[in-house]
């Protein structure tokens, strides 16, 4: 479905785009507070082509309103429809705005604090008509500064009225900060004051992000392209946003994960994401690509990022391009953090487990596939056996396990002690020998599996030959020699028919040409008995 953004530029533009979002809005069902209040399903399933959909179940126009003067965005912002915008939304220029709210700032500027320190101290109040040419008469740089840095962080011990100047707006304090700023670099280093002035810069900047941030509560749980994003409460400040790659202010910041793919990001951020979540992705294909770092070529990605589209190059300008090593294809660094993972065709292929490059969204997804086993190694690469002692070692122990497997399903005492949970992480391994995981790689490679499933092996194993009377006594005697011990398809010196599943001794079979005397007198039997009448 097309996703529309909608652009208006001027005064008679943006007249003509208020008009337009009326008539949108009220053909989707929207209400002028940004509700859906519609009756039909078309609606909202056409919803999204003009509005994203924001906090507390409202919608946002997808517009951009461009204009010079303010003035023109007073106007859109008290019509009828103006409170479907956001502060986002709108774009002017800033010089004019400061000379539009030149004039009343400056006034609501000298009445911030009711007492005038400098009069208190030369003795006596001035007349009143000597207070009306100051308030726009230039003060000293620091009085001033003093004035700006102190908007809204002073101690307020007076009733102000509703609305009034203490209430900050976002470029009132941008303008603040600046001055701050300006102030430090001309302050005497490591003065008291220069210290001051750093403090109250953080002060401001702190109380401009809380100003940014949404004021409405944001919901628990939201779901936006397949991502199930839940609100965190961690207070922490070492994650990252996903999609703005800035880091994510826990203590002032509401912030979302998704408990899918584990994409984290603001919640300003969260209408911006146009990736759905990678587990749908594993969800309806879980494969690998096999092809040891496809490149097809920066130019016929149009020297694009493969993600996002932002234009990309080697030579790092406008963003520097990074390759994936497991797509292939060459990203932005929004897109392309260098982190690392190990890549499934590089496994297959070569055994190798260093990990290499990718990009965000392949991580995520080589993150949720690692433990499902899609990997038929019999298949993709049969040769790797010969190579490789540790998966022949696995494969036989696997082999076995499955044989042990009737045994415990037939058994109650191994159903009530659950034994075969105890390869409830690799759940596969309980039902063919042949697939593998990701991570049943890595772990082969490294020793750990063997370790594991070798107790695993010798739990089982114990159970049958020495615990339970009951699965002992569903072992073999030996046929050809009619000695020994009682066995089992899974010992190391037996062989199984495959015909009919009886167990031998392994010299025993081989000395016999492999010739099976239970198959043997089955099919005597079979030769014998007269066939049933048909019938008439």
């Amino acid at each position: 479905m097309r996703e529309i953004v909608h652009l208006q530029a001027g005064q008679c533009g943006n007249q003509i785009g208020a008009k337009f979002w009326e008539v949108i809005s009220d053909e989707h069902g929207i209400s002028p507070t940004g509700n859906y209040e519609g009756d039909s399903p078309l609606q909202l399933e056409r919803i999204s082509v003009y509005y994203n959909e924001a906090s507390s179940s409202k919608y946002v126009p997808r517009a951009i309103l461009v204009d010079l003067e303010p003035g023109t965005m007073d106007s859109v912002r008290s019509g009828t429809y103006g409170q479907l915008f956001r502060p986002d939304n709108f774009i002017f220029d800033v010089a004019c705005e400061m000379e539009y709210h030149e004039r009343p700032a400056s006034f609501r500027q000298a009445r911030l604090n009711p007492f005038d320190r400098g009069e208190e101290e030369e003795g006596g109040t001035p007349p009143q008509d000597e207070l009306r040419p100051e308030l726009f008469s230039s003060e000293s740089r620091s009085q001033s500064l003093d004035r700006a840095m102190d908007l809204g962080l002073a101690e307020d011990h007076f009733s102000r009225p509703v609305d009034s100047f203490v209430a900050l707006d976002i470029e009132q304090l941008k303008m603040a900060i600046e001055e701050c700023k300006r102030l430090i670099l001309e302050l005497p280093e490591h003065s008291e004051r220069q210290k001051d002035a750093v403090v109250k810069l953080i002060h401001l900047r702190l109380k401009l992000q809380e100003l940014k941030d949404p004021e409405e509560d944001e919901p628990n749980l939201r779901v936006l392209l397949e991502h199930r994003f839940s609100k965190e409460k961690s207070k922490s400040v070492k994650q990252t946003c996903d999609k703005c790659s800035t880091i994510i202010w826990g203590l002032i910041q509401t912030w979302y994960t998704c408990t899918g793919c584990y994409y984290r990001c603001h919640s300003k951020c969260l209408n911006l994401i146009n990736k759905p979540c990678v587990r749908s992705k594993v969800s309806h294909k879980s494969e690998y690509e096999l092809s040891i770092c496809p490149e097809i070529g920066l130019d016929r990605q149009d020297y694009r990022c493969a993600e996002c589209r932002t234009p990309v190059s080697l030579k790092g300008v406008p963003s520097e391009a990074r390759q994936c090593d497991y797509t292939g294809q060459y990203y932005c660094s929004t897109c392309h953090w260098n982190d690392t993972a190990v890549i499934p065709a590089r496994v297959i292929h070569n055994w190798e487990f260093e990990p290499r490059k990718v990009c965000r969204s392949s991580m995520r997804y080589l993150a949720l596939m690692l433990p499902r086993p899609v990997l038929k190694l019999r298949e993709v690469n049969p040769l790797l056996f010969n190579f490789v002692e540790e998966l022949v070692e696995i494969r036989k122990l696997r082999q076995d396990i499955l044989l042990m497997k009737p045994y415990f399903i037939t058994c109650k005492e191994a159903m009530e002690a659950r034994l075969l949970l105890q390869l409830h992480d690799r759940q596969h391994f309980v039902e063919n020998n042949d697939m593998y995981s990701l991570q049943d790689l890595i772990d082969i490679s490294s020793g750990r599996l063997s370790c594991s499933l070798t107790e695993i092996h010798t739990t089982f194993a114990k159970h049958i030959k020495l615990d339970c009377d009951r699965c002992q006594a569903k072992g073999f005697m030996c046929e050809l020699c009619k000695e020994g011990d009682i066995l089992f398809p899974f010992d190391s010196h037996t062989s199984v028919c495959h015909d009919c599943s009886a167990v031998f001794h392994r010299d025993c079979f081989y000395d016999n040409s492999t010739t099976c005397p239970k198959c043997a007198r089955m099919t005597e039997r079979k030769h014998d008995d007269p066939p049933y009448p048909k019938d008439t």
